[in-house]
């Protein structure tokens, strides 16, 4: 996939599949300000189109309609010769898992399935994924009729938030959103009224986890109305101590002071707490660190099975050895690919053979111990 070769609307297939496999995703890049920590920043705008039912309640022809008005509008856009558009509903699970794990779909919209259980595999919905680096991906008929994203390595809100405003105005034009001069954008959940805006940023949290500080800081951040959230976001499990921290609420809140709060105050308190975490394992418990940072190695390099949460937490506790200083033949750019390699879908795609559990249990594994066993000094 390329955005000189590719046109807009082209139908997604295989060979769009396995290059965007072969690229690391924007997120994941582990590069930008606090990249240590702050895996990467995302800003997430929801909007609805006016005079539109929400989702929750649209009827399949209300939702087929809002499909067809968002797909010319994203397609007539300034954005068509950057971006690739799929078809959920025509796509198969593996490649709609695929989007997923890249963090450019939400798992509701790849199921199809809207709040309360409504919907099923064939909901007309799709998705506009930027090119060539996936900095940004729109989502159509998940929640909201519309939910922009931008997304950046490291701790950069700020740049995220203007490349969203910026896909913003332009759909807005072309498409007309539903405001309130009292409630701000209407959403079809009260949480999002307002800016409708979510920053978000995904940390890597080993230090505080080993240190059993990681509870303290989800009560902080949930007194402080945020949401704390798992890999793949709400209802998913923090695999390889990777969190999702977001602001809940937009109401009554502009976006320049939700932005200030989350990239000036919350995210650099947490960066210093786990860096702080990091400075006691490494000079008052150094033992028992390299012990755990040499087993977890030791258990990638040997493993002939490997679950996907094995292999998280053991990339998760051999990334902060490399950080640490105590890891000297891994590089970070190994691991960072290899956490997005070993996830299912994207397994599916590049290993040969049968796609059940028990196959990508040793593709994985053989993934793994390969990369790791390549990097200098091996």
């Amino acid at each position: 996939m390329n955005s000189g070769g590719d046109q807009p609307g082209t139908p997604w297939d295989a060979t769009h599949i396995t290059e965007m496999c072969a690229r690391r995703a924007e997120w994941l890049r582990g590069e930008g300000h606090s990249a240590d920590v702050v895996m990467s920043s995302r800003v997430r705008l929801a909007r609805n189109l006016d005079g539109m039912m929400f989702m929750p309640k649209a009827d399949r022809a209300q939702r087929e309609r809002v499909l067809e008005r968002c797909r010319a509008a994203i397609l007539e856009s300034d954005l068509a010769p950057r971006m690739l558009w799929v078809d959920l509903h025509e796509t198969g699970k593996a490649e709609r898992l695929l989007l997923v794990e890249r963090q450019l779909i939400s798992r509701s919209l790849a199921r199809g399935k809207q709040p309360g259980g409504a919907g099923s595999k064939d909901e007309p919905r799709g998705v506009a994924v930027g090119l060539p680096d996936e900095q940004f991906s729109i989502m159509v008929n998940e929640e909201d009729h519309v939910r922009i994203q931008a997304m950046r390595s490291g701790l950069c809100l700020a740049e995220a938030a203007e490349h969203a405003s910026a896909i913003d105005d332009q759909l807005d034009r072309r498409l007309g959103y539903a405001f309130n001069d009292r409630f701000g954008y209407l959403t079809a959940c009260p949480t999002n009224l307002g800016t409708g805006a979510r920053f978000s940023v995904m940390l890597h949290l080993p230090a505080l986890k080993l240190t059993s500080e990681i509870d303290k800081v989800k009560h902080a951040a949930e007194d402080m109305g945020l949401a704390v959230r798992g890999f793949y976001g709400e209802g998913s499990e923090a695999f390889g101590d990777f969190y999702q921290i977001s602001n809940q609420v937009t109401l009554g809140r502009s976006e320049s002071d939700l932005l200030a709060t989350m990239q000036r105050e919350i995210v650099p308190k947490v960066v210093e707490y786990e860096r702080r975490a990091r400075d006691v394992m490494l000079n008052s418990r150094r033992r028992s660190t390299e012990d755990k940072v040499f087993r977890g190695l030791g258990l990638l390099r040997a493993a002939r099975l490997l679950s996907v949460e094995e292999a998280m937490n053991g990339l998760s506790i051999v990334r902060l050895g490399v950080q640490l200083g105590l890891v000297h033949d891994v590089d970070l750019e190994a691991i960072t690919r290899l956490i997005l390699r070993i996830q299912n879908a994207h397994l599916d795609v590049t290993s040969p053979g049968p796609k059940n559990p028990a196959a990508r249990s040793g593709a994985r594994a053989d993934l793994v111990r390969r990369t790791l066993s390549a990097t200098p000094g091996e």
